[in-house]
């Protein structure tokens, strides 16, 4: 009797792959700590700088000076509006930097720590000489860790506005309205798919030395931290959830290769 092993497709491959990397990344304890901080911090932040005093004195001159706190609920999901130079000179401030855009920086952690496991128990090695692709790593790794970073940008989110309740913070809008909050939290989730082809090709490159991949990660990740801001706005609308969308797409397809391209020229140690 002749056996005969019939050749798996791309498409059943990564489904197989998309399967074990989803139950591995859903029965992991460090996602569900990674979303339950993402979810406490935006508490712990309006709540605690809605207690701190307006000004602050000088003891020697005596010469109050104003401390910029959190002074409506939405701050913590962007700034509002403004062509002030005031406002752009602040864009380094406490309220700028504590908010929902930091949770890239931990979208780094969550992807580093999850790759580099692979790479220390060994389980790449024998997936790779047995059953995947790396192509087929590469593009479940990316579509698995976009949820999850995904989830911890709504559960930035969701803290946010029980923190500004819990801070008896203003819920005002002004000229916003919820459509461009809407389009705003599309865009920041959008906007994940930008940051984990480079987390993921960081990881890669570092393999079982989670250290050198989450700076790597952190490194890059300055580099457009700023932009984020600027592509994902408050008054966000649909022009801005396409382009983190496309963004997001081309950054996933051309960081990819060079993921697929790194596991091919390296050693898998």
């Amino acid at each position: 009797m002749e056996l005969k092993f019939e050749a798996l497709s791309f498409s059943s491959r990564l489904k197989r792959m998309l399967h074990v990397d989803t139950r591995r990344m859903f029965t992991m304890p460090l996602l569900y700590i990674m979303i339950a901080i993402s979810f406490i911090i935006p508490i712990l932040i309006l709540v605690m700088t809605s207690m701190m005093p307006s000004t602050t004195v000088d003891p020697v001159t005596g010469i109050e000076t104003p401390v910029e706190t959190f002074t409506n609920t939405w701050q913590a999901i962007g700034s509002f509006p403004s062509n002030s130079n005031d406002e752009a000179a602040m864009s380094m401030s406490l309220v700028s930097m504590c908010n929902i855009n930091m949770m890239y920086f931990g979208i780094a952690v969550l992807v580093a720590i999850f790759v580099s496991s692979d790479f220390r128990s060994g389980y790449n090695k024998n997936l790779f000489t047995v059953r995947s692709k790396k192509i087929d790593y590469v593009i479940s790794k990316t579509i698995v860790c976009f949820i999850a970073g995904a989830l911890m940008i709504i559960a930035f989110f969701i803290g946010s506005m029980l923190g500004g309740a819990f801070a008896g913070l203003s819920f005002d809008l002004g000229s916003l309205d919820t459509t461009n909050i809407i389009m705003c939290i599309t865009s920041k989730v959008l906007i994940v798919l930008v940051f984990v082809p480079i987390f993921l090709v960081m990881s890669v490159a570092g393999k079982q030395r989670t250290w050198l991949s989450l700076l790597g990660g952190f490194g890059v990740g300055m580099l457009l931290f700023t932009m984020v801001p600027m592509i994902t706005p408050l008054d966000s609308n649909i022009i801005n959830v396409l382009l983190c969308l496309i963004g997001g797409v081309l950054f996933s397809i051309g960081i990819g290769a060079i993921s697929n391209i790194v596991l091919k020229k390296t050693s898998l140690v």
